[in-house]
């Protein structure tokens, strides 16, 4: 067995045991790093498949774009858990009606 092969296993068991993990894990931050880091091997998987153009994709929204939207998102369900009222854009004031 060449090393190609024990490679490609290796990172399809972590593949799978990430897809696990995310759904079962409780705290929002560490499934978001998860996600990020299938994401990360999904596309060194897609490298070794010899499909250069998606493994740029996925490292590009899989593990980029999405998970920064994700930890944005956490930090905003956070802020307003913690009763801190987000801070206005644009230099619009809120106001009280």
């Amino acid at each position: 067995m060449g090393m190609t092969v024990v490679f490609r296993t290796i990172l399809l068991v972590l593949l799978i045991i990430c897809a696990i993990a995310v759904n079962l894990t409780r705290n929002l931050l560490q499934a978001v790093i998860i996600f990020m880091s299938y994401s990360s091997i999904m596309c060194i998987l897609w490298i070794l498949m010899e499909s250069p153009d998606l493994a740029i994709t996925e490292a590009a929204v899989g593990a980029g774009v999405s998970g920064i939207l994700f930890l944005m998102t956490l930090k905003k369900i956070r802020a307003e858990d913690a009763g801190e009222t987000p801070e206005p854009r644009n230099g619009q004031e809120e106001k009280d009606l």
